[in-house]
């Protein structure tokens, strides 16, 4: 992936943009960034960095299996970003599903900064 345009939608490479997150341990510095890495993270498969990036309180929620056969079933097309503010972030995810067919994950999130990291809250 060393070339290769970030999933984000930023025009940076990979290994520049979130590739730092998910490759190189970083800590994404804003919810913005935490948001970008995430959907890059369903764009490449990587359920782990989803279930680390969650918070703690909310991952009862989630499992490793669910997070990956709902990366893995869907193909990633775009990020689009509406609006942020310091713990929020409004994006709508483009992508094709099982079928092959066109939708849009439209998502308001929130997100929470704890002990130097940002963490996924919730989404509606």
């Amino acid at each position: 992936m060393e070339n290769k345009k970030c999933f984000c939608d930023t025009g940076l490479l990979f290994a520049d943009c979130c590739g730092l997150y998910l490759e190189k341990d970083q800590k994404a510095p804003t919810a913005l960034a935490l948001m970008r890495s995430r959907y890059s993270a369903y764009a490449t498969h990587n359920a782990d960095y989803l279930l680390q990036t969650t918070y703690i309180s909310e991952r009862q929620y989630y499992s490793k299996a669910e997070i990956l056969k709902w990366a893995t079933s869907n193909k990633w097309l775009q990020l689009e970003i509406l609006f942020y503010k310091e713990n929020k972030v409004e994006f709508n995810a483009y992508f094709l599903d099982e079928n092959k067919k066109s939708q849009i994950h439209h998502e308001f999130s929130t997100f929470k900064f704890e002990n130097g990291a940002w963490f996924y809250l919730e989404g509606n």
